[in-house]
This record gives structure tokens, sequence and C-alpha cells, in this order.
């Protein structure tokens, strides 16, 4: 390998001047730049930095105590007085009901109910398993309870009797206390009770009288708010305010103790005794309209016997409606006798049965009993003739038939104002037809109450003029002052000559007639019997409604009633089952009422001022039925 020449050292070129500088230019350069020592700061400087940060921190401070205590401190003192407050709702107590006289039928009593803060509790396992056996509770149900720890109010047993309170006291459990409530009693128990009504817990009126009059009844709730520490006791001088609530009013009712608990009695018995599925009974003051006594009665079943309806039960005697039967034969009757049409003394003859056919089908009307081919009006009433009353419904016509039944009361409800009240059904006029004016006068084809029917009866009873019933009388409120239930003014829907006309010819039923079970011993009683087969009417076992409404003295009426048996096995014709029934409330009724017994006694049968013989020509043909009016 051939190797270059060596340059001799003396012939190596010397680095010039000019290029060493530029060569050592650069490291002075960077000596020059190197940052320079910082001269340690003295201590004094830094205390002085510390003080100022520490003042501004305090200025910050005290500027924020100034704001929240001195332009904000009422908001935050209520948020703080709102954490330790608890409020709680004191239930007004509910007014109490009497009876006429008096006497209680329903009373509110004092109660204490247990509640408990889950926000102050820690163990709600533990509460449960002491809280459940005292009080009665599930203890699954409390301990779920109790573990709500977003909410501060949660019941834990509501109205416990005072043995229960003085058990849970004994616990001493922090975060449970109580409040006093009142709880509903019915000093008589199912006394009226679907008059009366029922409450729910929070003592609200579900029922009856008790919904009707909630606004009455309820009161005003008050309340009470405590101070109390986070573990729930009450701090002692701390914040407690009461506002009292106010009591609600009373009412006094028309219904009197004693003839309702007897009427609801021998109704009972009656009941059971022809096996009815139920049954009611009315007794009104002629005089006032006040009703005395509503009772409503439940047939036996598997579960139990025939007993007084319960306060959970409807008010039948308002709310239920049925066809009334021969009962609505009186105002048939009224109407012709106010119309002129007919006097009681008027001859008909009546045939065994009268046909009618429509566009629906055909149809048979008939009387049950045999009778004589002529008869009066009077004998048509006594007999309860099926078909003479039809005869004098059509010499009445389809409007002024319509027109009596709507001033008598039917078509509308009563001025009772209960609840679930019905108005009954009734056609209109221009849906009447032959045979509608067939069934209707005879008390088929509508439906009534047993109020709306009464009240046909006290009508009569008091001369022609309508007498609105009542069941109230009168309100306390809570400072004493008693305050009387206005009375609807009345009106005279039938002259007092046909309402004398009709006492007399309804007394004859009683003397001579169907309904001579209604009877009582030493007054002269009217009255009309009535029995109705219920739907469906074409395909056996057929099923009837039996009833009976009159009123005493017949000559100077004091008290009107009705009786209506639902579905009566053993008999079901009115006179049979239903008049005795009558008899024995009514008697009962006007020894109450201290009424006199009538003088003279009761006579044979009404008195008639017709001819001694029936005339020629009766005034109405059968042959002419068919024909429109």
């Amino acid at each position: 390998m051939r190797q270059s020449p060596r340059r001799p050292r003396s012939a190596r070129v010397r680095a010039s001047p000019q290029r060493r500088r530029r060569t050592t230019a650069p490291k002075r350069r960077a000596r020059k730049a190197a940052p320079r020592a910082v001269k340690p700061a003295s201590p004094r400087r830094r205390l002085i930095g510390l003080l100022c940060v520490t003042l501004l921190a305090f200025v910050a401070i005290g500027a924020r105590l100034v704001e929240v205590q001195g332009f904000d401190r009422d908001q935050y003192s209520r948020l703080g007085l709102d954490q330790r407050l608890r409020t709680v709702e004191l239930a007004a107590e509910r007014g109490s009901i009497f009876d006429r006289n008096g006497a209680d039928l329903a009373v509110s009593v004092q109660q204490q109910t247990v509640w408990a803060d889950p926000r102050v509790i820690n163990d709600p396992v533990g509460y449960a398993a002491k809280l459940a056996p005292v009080v009665g509770v599930d203890e699954n149900e409390l301990r779920a309870k109790l573990g709500q720890n977003d909410k501060a109010f949660v019941y834990v047993a509501r109205k416990v009797d005072d043995d229960t309170a003085a058990r849970v006291r004994e616990l001493a459990l922090p975060g449970v206390d109580f409040v006093p409530e009142s709880e509903r009693f019915y000093p008589s128990e199912t006394l009226a009770g679907p008059v009366l009504g029922f409450v729910g817990t929070d003592n609200d009126g579900l029922g009856g009288l008790e919904s009707a009059y909630e606004d009455a009844l309820a009161g005003h709730p008050g309340e009470v708010v405590v101070e109390r520490d986070p573990q729930g006791r009450e701090i002692p001088n701390g914040e407690r305010r009461v506002a009292q609530s106010e009591r609600g009013s009373d009412l006094v009712l028309t219904i009197d103790q004693s003839l309702q608990f007897e009427a609801e009695r021998v109704l009972v018995e009656e009941v059971a005794a022809v096996k009815a599925k139920g049954g009611l009974a009315i007794v009104v003051d002629v005089q006032t309209g006040d009703v005395l006594a509503m009772a409503n009665v439940e047939g036996a079943t598997a579960e139990y016997p025939a007993r007084p309806a319960p306060a959970s039960a409807p008010n039948r005697s308002v709310t239920d409606v049925y066809e009334p039967g021969s009962t609505n034969k009186v105002i048939t009757v009224s109407g012709a006798l106010e119309e002129g049409n007919v006097t009681p003394g008027t001859w008909y003859e009546v045939p065994a049965e009268l046909v009618f056919e429509d566009e629906t089908g055909r149809y048979e009307f008939e009387d049950v009993e045999s009778h004589p081919t002529a008869m009066t009006v009077a004998d048509i009433v006594r007999e309860s003739s099926n078909v003479g009353t039809i005869l004098i419904a059509r010499s009445l016509g389809r409007d002024s038939f319509d027109g009596y039944l709507r001033g008598f009361g039917f078509g509308q409800p009563t001025t009772l104002g209960f609840p679930g009240e019905s108005p009954g059904i009734l056609l209109p006029v221009s849906d009447y037809n032959d045979t509608s004016m067939a069934s209707m006068p005879i008390g088929s084809g509508i439906a009534v109450t047993a109020m709306q029917m009464l009240d046909v009866y006290t009508t009569l009873a008091n001369n022609g003029a309508s007498r609105s019933p009542r069941l109230v009388a009168a309100t306390i409120g809570p400072d004493g002052t008693r305050h009387d239930e206005p009375v609807a003014e009345s009106h005279q829907v039938v002259s007092p000559d046909t309402a004398v006309a009709m006492r007399l010819l309804l007394e004859s039923v009683v003397t001579g007639g169907t309904g001579s079970l209604a009877a009582i011993p030493g007054y002269r009683v009217a009255g009309k019997t009535g029995t109705a087969r219920k739907p469906p009417y074409e395909k056996p076992p057929y099923k009837y409604v039996a009833s009976f409404a009159g009123f005493a003295p017949a000559e100077s009426p004091r008290l009107a009633a009705i009786v209506v048996l639902d579905e009566p096995r053993s008999s079901y014709y009115g006179g049979q089952v239903a008049a005795p029934i009558f008899s024995r409330i009514m008697q009962y009724a006007l020894r109450l009422e201290r009424v006199p017994p009538s003088t003279p006694a009761s006579p044979a049968r009404a008195p008639v001022p017709a001819a001694a013989t029936p005339p020629t020509t009766p005034p109405t043909d059968p042959d002419s039925l068919n024909d429109s009016q």
C-alpha cells in the first residue's frame, strides 16, 4: 500500500492570528452571556410579604362575615332555624251529630297518633323491632318507613289508645313523638248507619250525612311548631308555636233515636220472617216534613242473619228505585178527582181484564181478585182494582196524568240533598202510548224511591200541600250558636177537598180492603197496599216488591210512613207482609209522639157521596181505550 509522503514538521503552516481570533471569540461571548448570581432576599422582606397576604385573607373573611352576619343575617338565621324546627298539623276536632233530642249519634274522641322523624333515626331495624309489637303494626312495613331518611315525618300508628301511648313513651326513643288526633265513634254502633255515613282515617266524610255536611263538620286544622336538636329531642326553652285548630259545627238531625231503633228492630224481625232480600221503612212528621226514622235492613245471607245495614251500605231509601205498584194509584185517582172527572161515587163498568196492542206486542191487564162488574171509584181504590184504575186514568188523559206525577215530585230528587239520591225514572210525556197509559197509573213502567213515594202520602195528609222532607234540623257552631236549617216552601199539589176525599178513600182500604193488617187499635189509619213484579217480567220464578204507605190518625194526620220489602218469599203481597210492619212501627211512633187516639172510632168504611145504585151507562166505555189521548 502506498503511503502519502509526510510533510516535514518545519514545513507546517501555522495558523494566522486572524483564524485564532475567530475560533476563540465565541468563548468570550459565552462568558458575557452567563447569568449573574441573584443576591438572596432578606428575612424582613419575606415577613412583610407574608403579612400582606394574611391581611388580605382577613379582610376577605371579615367582609364575608359582615355580609353573612350583617346584611344576610335574617336569611341564614331562618335557614338554621328551619333545620331545627318540626311542623306537625293539628287535625280539627270533627263536629258531633245528635238526634232531635240531643242524643249522641256520632262523636269525636281525642286519641294519640305516634309519628317519627326518620332523619334522626340511625337504627330503623331496632326501632321497628321495639315499636311494632307495641302499636300492632307490621314490623317490615314500619322498618321501611323509618328508613326513609329523606323524610321528616312518617306515621308509626294512627289514633292509639291511652295504654298503647303510655307504652310507647316508656321506650323513650329519640325521634319518636305524639300528635293528638280525634277518632270518630258511633255510640249506637250501626243505628241509622247508612243515614249517618262514615269517615276515613283522616276524618274526612266518605258517605251519608258525614259526606253531605263535610264542610260544616270538618272544622279548620291547626299546627304545632317545635324546635328539636339533631337527635330529635325538644330543645328546652326553644321555639314552640301552637296554632289551635277550630272545631267543626255540630249537626242536629230530625231523626229520633228511639223510633229509629224500634223501626230497625221490627224491620229485622219481619225481613227474617218473610225471608226477604232486604227492607226499609221511613216515618215522617206530616206537619213539619221532618224524617223521624229511616231504617235500612239487609236480609239473611250465608255469612250473617238479617241485620241493620252498615254505614258503608247505600241509603236505599233515597238511592234505590223500584216500581211502586198499587201505592201509585193514589196519584191517578187524586188527579181525576182534582180535575172533576170523577167523584168517589162515580160508577164504572170494570171487566175482568183489558188487552192492549202496540208495536212492541200484546199486553193483558187484569185484577188479582174477582169483583163485581160495576164498581165506584171508592170500590176501585178499596179493592185495588188495576182495571178500574186504568179506566180512571183514561178519563184523565196523558198530559194531565203526567202533570200530576211530576207535581207530586216524581222525576226529580227530593229536597233532602242526600249523596247519591236518585230522581227516579219517568218517561217524557211524548213517549206515552196506550200501553204506558195502562201500566203507569197502576205503578208499573215507572221507578221511584221510597222517599218520593212517601212524599205523595205526606202531601195528601197535609191537605194537598207538599211538605218537603228534611233530615237536618240545625247546625251548632263552635261558639254554641244554633242555626236552623231553612225549610223549603210548600206548594199546593191538589186542593184540600181532594185531599180530604182521598183520606176517606184510603181509610176504607184499611177498614175494609186490602190493607186491613195495617190497622192500629184506637186510631183511624189511612193507606194503600202495593205489590209489583220486578223485571224481568217474562220468565218465572218471579220476584216482587211489597209495600204499604199511609198515615194516621186519618181524620187529622200527624205521622206518615212507608214500608218496602225487597223480594219477600213467604208471601209477596203488600197487604200481607208490609202492612203489619207499618202497623207495628206506626203504633210505636204515635205513642212516642203522644198523639191522642182517634175519636170517634173508625167507621166500617169511608163514606161515599154517590148514588146508591149504579147508572145504566158507565161514563167510560172500555171499547174506547185503544184511542190515543
